[in-house]
């Protein structure tokens, strides 16, 4: 049994996610899709718009076997290391042997070629950085500017530039350092930029399907879309405008689950995110991952001018302090998630774990696979954790308090009733 890996965030899944994995299955000739994929947060640093097992649900039911989540501290790190502990995660299964990303070069070779650079540093390209910097230059443009040099061409900015090639970039370095046997793939993302705020005819981004699902919520007011009003747009017009970019389950899932268990906002966490904030110091803020001291300085001098949450991460951003980088901060100092929980779980193999979220009962097969294979513990059950260590419980409970969280949001915001990470049941289809 051939078996591809797919790294995902589903946030939320469209007709380009449905793509990916057939097309995946395709080009590698794999008798399966595996996918890993952020639970509750996401890699920008915000809460995804709907709950990890509706997304896998999602993904079940288009193509996907199985769907294992990603431990929150990499769902929610940077590129990095969200794609080393993703890779990682495949790799440890033991049982995937491709791995097959998105990109928008669709240029497999050219993306290792960066990769191998980053990996080795040769001494020339690492000049050629060195100077760029004192020259004054960001680091993006400075390590664009000497791979450029160093490669002999004009500009590689096509290669650097797009997000989905970056993390693919990321996903072959993190290949390399672990080692992995996984042989990679690319293909090239379908019709939208990663950025696109507009419908397409088929394959919209995920950003363009949530700017319209924030009318979903007007009357809730935890999201803001700049210049718009809500009052006028009933749900029924969002799901025609849906129909022809999502595949039809999700469609139904869509319409039964809305304002039930979605949509989900980084304003619906405002005031536990004041709460955090206002029992922090400045000394004790840069523990947390992707905080600096100028950044935690910043939050003090500025905590008074919190509103919302959205709001106060867009008054923290600066030139050298993207919008990103601080979402990631502050969601982090919000789950409690410090540098020091990182180092230790990369010091000790990065992974001590399998959470199965769902997976499809005519490929039951491939579970018995990975539990004889698996160097980690196949985690179907959360009463079930006497095999993993004493490392593996502590990122356990992150995992559990940050789902926890976000149930404890969405029972507030639509009154339903609280679903307890432990009462969770995992998903057949």
């Amino acid at each position: 049994m051939k078996i591809v890996g797919l790294i995902t965030e589903y946030n939320p899944f469209h007709n380009g996610h449905q793509y990916h994995i057939q097309k995946s299955l395709e080009v590698t000739g794999a008798d399966a899709a595996i996918v890993v994929m952020s639970g509750d947060y996401v890699q920008r640093g915000t809460p995804a718009i709907m709950p990890k097992h509706l997304r896998a649900e999602m993904a079940l039911k288009c193509g996907a076997c199985a769907v294992f989540e990603l431990p929150v501290c990499y769902a929610t790190a940077t590129a990095e290391l969200f794609a080393l502990g993703a890779v990682s995660f495949l790799d440890q299964l033991g049982v995937v042997d491709y791995l097959c990303f998105g990109s928008e070069c669709n240029d497999l070779d050219g993306l290792t070629k960066i990769a191998d650079i980053l990996c080795d540093e040769p001494d020339e390209y690492t000049k050629f950085l060195k100077e760029n910097l004192r020259a004054g230059m960001s680091f993006p443009a400075a390590r664009q500017d000497a791979l450029s040099s160093y490669m002999g061409i004009s500009d590689c900015s096509f290669l650097l530039s797009d997000p989905n090639n970056i993390l693919g970039i990321e996903y072959l370095k993190a290949l390399r350092r672990v080692k992995s046997r996984i042989q990679p793939f690319t293909i090239r993302r379908m019709e939208s930029d990663y950025h696109d705020q507009t419908l397409r005819s088929t394959y919209s981004s995920a950003s363009a399907i949530r700017s319209l699902l924030a009318y979903s919520s007007s009357v809730l007011q935890t999201q803001q879309v700049t210049g718009e009003t809500f009052e006028n747009t009933p749900f029924s017009s969002i799901l025609n405008e849906l129909e022809d970019q999502v595949p039809k389950s999700c469609l139904a899932l869509l319409k039964d689950y809305h304002k039930v268990l979605y949509p989900v906002y980084q304003n619906d966490f405002s005031l536990l995110m004041k709460y955090k904030l206002l029992n922090k110091t400045p000394q004790s803020l840069i523990r947390y991952m992707d905080v600096s001291e100028t950044l935690a300085n910043r939050i003090q001098n500025n905590l008074n001018d919190f509103f919302n949450y959205k709001q106060f991460c867009e008054l923290l951003k600066t030139r050298e302090l993207t919008q990103t980088r601080i979402n990631r901060a502050l969601l982090h100092i919000m789950l409690g998630l410090k540098k020091n929980n990182v180092r230790e779980y990369m010091e000790n193999g990065g992974h001590f774990y399998a959470k199965l979220l769902g997976f499809r009962k005519d490929r039951q097969d491939l579970l018995s696979v990975i539990a004889k294979k698996s160097a980690l513990p196949l985690l179907t059950r959360l009463s079930d954790t006497d095999s993993i260590s004493e490392i593996g419980q502590k990122m356990l409970r992150h995992d559990i308090l940050a789902s926890n969280l976000y149930q404890s949001v969405i029972t507030d915001k639509y009154k339903t009733a609280f679903r307890n990470e432990y009462k969770q049941p995992m998903l057949k289809i």
